[in-house]
Order: structure tokens, then sequence, then C-alpha cells
């Protein structure tokens, strides 16, 4: 890597560790031109400072290839299978199972821009936008992702969530939330799921901020992701684009546990 070093590049370790889950070099047809690892790194450098595709640094390859390489990615499920992967060490490296047992299920709303795509308003939230559904584990961890419009109801979208991880996460039997999962959709979980919902509410005596038991963990795990500045707002004219960058976030902290960068 013969260029200026900027701050989202992967280390050496780092790179090791996500190299063998990205794709080989075909052996027939054309020979790969570029520097895959040049082009990772470009993908999270537009991640993590929100540079458009077409503001990249001349130092990484060509915005169109990079910008190709992220939507195969995307389309293939790549993140995703990359994002399991790295969570199951943490995990491991945590002395805990490969899959949880339980999980904590929130929602969060973010403005959308002109680019246009999916959108409604979030009366409580007073924003016009999407919503960004999480289900992360009692690590912090992201499990999975779902974006819609942000007028669709948390209860309403939890569903769309949990049809993600139905068949995945055998093990999963407590999902925590707060009062707007209620209702009707406990039933419908431990129905689907096999799982129990369990419904953390405030005090009623409760005045201002206060931390919730368990949800709180879900709330840290969306102040983690919005240090990347994509995420600041919602640029994506499709919510599955928007999934992907929320996949690339998590992906690039767990990267940065499992294998610190040497302290300067």
């Amino acid at each position: 890597m013969n260029r200026k070093a900027y701050r989202t590049d992967l280390t050496e370790e780092q790179w090791k560790l996500l190299k063998p889950r990205l794709p080989r070099r075909a052996r027939r047809g054309r020979k790969r031109s570029v520097d895959l690892r040049e082009v990772v790194n470009a993908i999270f450098y537009v991640v993590r400072t929100g540079c458009q595709w077409r503001n990249l640094p001349q130092e990484f390859p060509a915005w169109q290839t990079v910008y190709g390489y992220f939507r195969r990615f995307q389309q293939s499920g790549l993140l995703e299978q990359i994002n399991h992967r790295l969570r199951e060490r943490l995990r491991q490296r945590a002395g805990r199972r490969r899959t949880p047992s339980a999980a904590i299920i929130d929602s969060q709303s973010v403005k959308t821009t002109e680019q246009g795509g999916v959108r409604g308003f979030d009366a409580g939230k007073k924003i016009q936008g999407r919503k960004r559904h999480i289900l992360s584990d009692t690590l912090g961890l992201l499990l999975t992702v779902v974006v819609h419009r942000a007028g669709l109801q948390d209860r309403d979208g939890a569903k769309l969530v949990l049809q993600r991880v139905e068949d995945r996460y055998s093990r999963l039997k407590l999902i925590w939330a707060d009062a707007a999962y209620g209702g009707q959709l406990i039933d419908g979980v431990k129905e689907q799921l096999h799982c129990t919902l369990e419904i953390v509410r405030r005090r009623d005596d409760g005045a201002g901020f206060e931390v919730l038991p368990r949800r709180w963990v879900v709330e840290r795990t969306f102040a983690w992701l919005s240090r990347s500045r994509r995420l600041s707002k919602d640029y994506e004219a499709l919510p599955e684009t928007s999934e992907a960058y929320v996949y690339l976030a998590s992906i690039l902290l767990m990267l940065k546990r499992l294998k610190p960068a040497p302290s300067s």
C-alpha cells in the first residue's frame, strides 16, 4: 500500500482476519486487476466518513470499481455472513456460546434526503424518514437489521425483524423490548419463535432520563453504529442499501475489537 494512510484503513492483522471471508480470485475468465484490500479500505472510508462515492480520494481505486464491489457484497448477502462469523468469534472470546439465548430489539428513526425511495412519518419522534430496526445480543453485537418506513409501528416492524431470525437462532429463548412492542406481538413471538418477549417498562415514578435494565444494551449499539457518519441520515434510495451500511459499520467495529490497532 504505497499511499497516504487513512485512519479507516485495516491493519495487517485485521485484513488477515477479513480476507478469507471475501470472494477469491476467479480461476477462469478475466483476472482481478484491482487490489481487493484497497477496495475494502475504500468502502470503510465511505462508511466511516460519510464521503460520497464520487468524492473518494484519488489514492483509492476508481469509485465505480469500489461501488461495484460494494453492490456485489450487498446483493450476495456476504456482509450479513461476515457480520455473523465475526460476532461468533467475539462471543467465543468473551466466554459465550456462539449463538445467543437472549437478545434485545429496538428501532431508531432517521431522516432521509431528497434521494427518494421508501419513507414515512414517525409521529412519535416527529421524523420524516425511515426506521432502522435491529436485534442485538446481550453484548450489544448486531444480529440482524431491517430498514423500513418510519411510519410503520414498532410492533409491525418487529415482525419483519423476527422473520429473519426465525430459523437462524435455535437457542434464542428471550427477547427484551420496550412498551411499544407489547400487545399481540408477545403471543406472536411465543407462537412463531417459541420465545418469550419480555417488556421492560419505565417506573411509574420515573422522571427524565432513566437507564433501563437490558434496553440500554441495544441503545448503546445504536450509539456505536452512529460513529459511522454514513449513518447520520439515510441517504439511500433502497432500504436494502441502508441495511448494508449498518452491517459494514458493525463489521468494522468487530474487526477493531478482535484485532485492535497498535497504539501510536
